[in-house]
């Protein structure tokens, strides 16, 4: 649908004040009213807006995951990797942004496709289909850890609910993620704009924040009372195992970067096309100061015991005042700020497996009964994944190691590499193969060391 007849469709694109979209190109991105549907007049997304938009895209569960890879790598390797990532993803888009405008595509799709043909634009849309699953799948075990609670290495770690009202069936983990999906997430994703999304992206811009703020106030106490030990800064490398297991943190943190799916379906709503690389690089810029304050102040606080999922760690006596308000502030904050995620996250899912499924059917916008199946099918599939993947950290390697890298910076590379206009320098041919080779090497080995580690935890009870 959509994503198919974007890269079909190479209409010129100009700078424009109060743009107009006609419905054959952008058929979920309406700029008018059409007689087809009930529309009101949309004169073009706000920068603020698209920077939440965007900022909401990369700030998902991702951030849950860094602080783990602290404790992999340490603070210092940890944070000059994310700030590199954060570089290497603001040149990756921009190549895309590029050759889309050299192409006259408006989407993700259509720039593979017009390098590579329908094989490339379905390839894309493979794997945004199965990174996006993997992300809100991750999502929901979140949300089902921090309100009915997990356990790790045989400890249990309380829920929210359990905490406040004791174990009952109401708040075990399917019930709750139950009610969350059909309460929350259903209506959410039933926006078929995602300038629509711009007050919930905003809202939820602000509660991570508030997450960080809360964690860097708890850490700067219990510094100033002398209960924390300053930790790490290198990686601990004592053999070849734990040298391997370096590189198992790469797919997580190009997964926490990934939102290129999304970038030209807000640069499409923009009111002045030319604000969308200052749109990329204000929310990569904010987004990368998050993610360096969470994962400091998260290992900081927590240290050796930070676990995959580190809002798990937020339901212990912390050691000061108001501990308890506290930890409840932030895991709340956090659980209704992937809630309003969700739906931002959801419409690029749906919106290239509609394009991977029905290339040629009419616009989804048009197709009331095709919008609602595809929508339960997908809300339906991402509620029975959260109930069956029981590691955050397992699920991130999963995607990070597959259709995200390949969303990140394969696919961009690859582009630049065939160069259809003949317009890439020699610094894009450069760093296109540079992003090829690093990430195919950093997943062969955590793919190898995820399976080596799986192998030797379930091969050791035998022994």
């Amino acid at each position: 649908m959509t994503i198919a007849n974007f890269a079909a469709v190479k209409e010129k694109r100009s700078s424009r004040k109060n743009k107009q979209v006609i419905d054959e190109k952008a058929p979920l991105l309406p700029r008018r009213q059409d007689e087809d549907f009930e529309f009101h007049e949309f004169n073009g997304a706000s920068f603020g807006g698209a920077v939440f938009n965007l900022s909401t895209t990369i700030v998902g569960a991702g951030i849950m995951a860094l602080p783990a890879t602290m404790k992999i790598l340490g603070l210092g390797a940890g944070i000059a990797l994310i700030i590199f990532m954060a570089f290497l993803t603001e040149a990756s888009i921009e190549m895309l942004l590029r050759f889309s405008k050299a192409g006259k595509t408006v989407s993700y799709g259509g720039v593979m496709g017009d390098s590579f043909g329908k094989i490339g634009r379905m390839l894309l849309q493979m794997c945004v289909v199965i990174n996006n699953v993997g992300v809100l799948i991750v999502y929901m075990i979140i949300i089902g850890d921090v309100l009915s609670g997990t356990s790790a290495s045989g400890v249990h770690h309380s829920g929210l609910l359990e905490g406040w009202f004791g174990a009952h069936w109401w708040n075990s983990r399917a019930f709750i993620l139950l009610v969350t999906t059909l309460g929350i997430f259903a209506p959410l994703a039933c926006f078929k704009r995602v300038d629509s999304l711009r007050y919930t992206s905003a809202l939820s811009v602000a509660l991570a924040i508030a997450f960080v703020v809360i964690t860097v106030g708890i850490t700067i106490v219990k510094l100033i009372s002398g209960s924390i030990a300053m930790p790490r800064w290198l990686p601990n490398v004592t053999d070849m195992t734990s040298f391997w297991k370096l590189f198992t943190v790469v797919p997580v943190l190009v997964t926490a970067y990934i939102c290129h799916y999304n970038v030209h379906t807000i640069d499409n709503e923009l009111e002045d096309s030319s604000q969308i690389q200052p749109i990329v690089r204000t929310s990569l810029a904010l987004c990368s100061t998050v993610y360096i304050t969470t994962s400091f102040f998260g290992f900081l606080l927590f240290g050796e015991s930070t676990l995959d999922d580190v809002l798990a760690n937020f339901d212990t006596n912390l050691g000061i005042p108001y501990s308890s308000v506290l930890n409840d502030a932030v895991r709340v904050s956090y659980v209704i700020h992937l809630m309003l995620v969700f739906p931002i996250i959801f419409f690029a899912l749906r919106l290239n497996l509609d394009g991977l499924l029905f290339p040629s059917a009419r616009p989804l916008v048009l197709d009331n009964q095709r919008f609602a199946l595809i929508s339960i099918g997908l809300i339906s599939l991402i509620f029975l994944g959260s109930n069956f993947i029981p590691s955050i950290w397992d699920a991130f390697q999963f995607t990070g190691a597959t259709a995200a890298v390949c969303i990140g910076f394969i696919f961009p590379a690859a582009i630049a590499l065939r160069d259809p206009h003949g317009i890439a320098t020699k610094k894009d041919k450069f760093l296109s193969v540079f992003m090829i080779v690093l990430a195919v090497f950093s997943n062969v080995v955590a793919i190898y060391s995820d399976a080596y580690a799986m192998f030797k935890r379930n091969s050791s009870p035998r022994a």
